[in-house]
């Protein structure tokens, strides 16, 4: 893989490390700020709408801009959010960071996958993917959890000035490593906007996308409320979250590593072992969460299973727009974080039933039982041979 990939994945590593830190910051940011844990919850969501919306907003923008301005104008804006973040005491106005720094990611993201699938021969589209999201699970394994212990110990705005920092040398890798070369010189002739955005009327494409905002939804649901998960129902003290946090995110690193080499010819088959493993083990994660012993265990399995089947299916929505080469990157951004948006909103409502802290996982098995059931009706486009991505540059 191109050394330029592992760059991008660096910057993929601070920006998911903010998207998912939340999860263990939920009741320090609840206290300070004077709301709920239902409510706290919500900037995670907030956050994925940024991303929903700033993904395809932002790749139209920048499609005919350099690529390395453009992902270096992202970064900056990104770092800048988090900075006011970590010095506000309003509620609102954290949100409305979030939203800020969320749009930045999804058009860092957007530019950063369509980069990656030109970096790479036409069938490796999927390995390219999980080196991408090798950030994010590393974000999960190190940069999450390290969030938590540091928010425990200095509070939850010293995770906000550590993304900040971090995102420093990331730019300076950005500097070095990609290319001053614009996104629309190539020798490809590439498809006109209009054309591009159309695909989303494929009904292939926007059943994948689908698929795969089902699935994050039932990662990010029960994901964002880890933290009472592990200090309610199992009776823990909040320095194990950090700990639940590592084993979620070791167990995602290893899945969207093996998921990475199988993506691109056999996702039919890792959807149909995974999918349904994933989904029995939602639920039998909220059936014995009392229990720290299988608490610890299926949180890890959890964490593997769901971003095997997640990387996997936004590999075929990468292939699926195929005709969208400027745009392709911002389809599978889109469809990761509309799950990322809707999960911890419905999450919350499920924390607030008789089910307390066990409530967001019942769900999540529910939605994963709901992907699998259109996973059934489109087995046709999870077997097919994929096709290539035209190369944008």
């Amino acid at each position: 893989m191109p050394f330029a990939l592992y760059l991008l994945a660096l910057a993929i590593f601070a920006m998911g490390t903010s998207e998912f830190m939340l999860a263990g910051l939920v009741p320090d940011i609840a206290a300070d700020l004077g709301v709920g844990l239902g409510a706290t919850g919500l900037l995670t969501s907030a956050f994925a709408v940024g991303m929903v919306v700033g993904a395809p907003l932002m790749a139209g923008l920048a499609r005919n801009w350099p690529m390395r301005s453009s992902l270096l104008g992202f970064l900056l804006l990104f770092l800048a959010a988090h900075i006011i973040g970590a010095v506000t005491d309003s509620f609102a106005f954290l949100v409305a960071t979030r939203v800020v720094a969320a749009v930045a990611n999804a058009g860092f993201l957007a530019v950063g996958l369509t980069a990656a699938t030109s970096l790479v021969p036409a069938g490796n589209k999927g390995r390219a993917l999980a080196v991408l999201l090798a950030g994010t699970a590393v974000a999960t394994v190190a940069g999450v959890p390290g969030g938590a212990l540091l928010g425990a110990v200095l509070g939850w705005r010293a995770t906000f000035w550590a993304i900040a920092v971090l995102c420093l040398p990331v730019a300076a890798g950005v500097l070095a490593g990609i290319p001053e070369r614009s996104r629309g010189t190539d020798t490809v002739a590439r498809p006109h906007l209009s054309r591009e955005l159309a695909q989303l009327r494929h009904p292939r494409l926007l059943a994948v996308m689908l698929l795969g905002a089902l699935v994050n939804a039932a990662t990010f649901g029960s994901f964002t409320f880890l933290a009472p998960l592990v200090t309610g129902t199992a009776g823990l003290a909040p320095l194990w979250v950090p700990v639940v946090l590592v084993l979620f995110g070791a167990g995602s690193f290893a899945g969207v590593t093996v998921a990475g080499r199988l993506s691109d010819s056999r996702a039919g088959t890792v959807i149909a072992v995974a999918g349904p493993l994933l989904c029995g083990g939602w639920f039998a994660l909220a059936a014995t969460a009392d229990c720290p012993g299988a608490l610890f265990t299926l949180v890890c399995i959890q964490g593997a299973l769901s971003f095997a089947v997640g990387s996997t299916v936004i590999t075929r929505v990468l292939y699926e727009a195929a005709e969208a080469p400027t745009m392709a990157g911002s389809y599978a951004t889109a469809a990761l974080n509309l799950g990322a948006a809707v999960g911890p909103v419905v999450a919350a409502f499920a924390l607030d039933t008789g089910a307390g802290e066990r409530g967001p996982v019942w769900l999540s098995g529910a939605l994963v039982a709901v992907a699998l059931l259109l996973a059934a009706k489109v087995r046709a486009v999870l077997t097919a041979s994929p096709v290539p991505i035209a190369a944008d540059g």
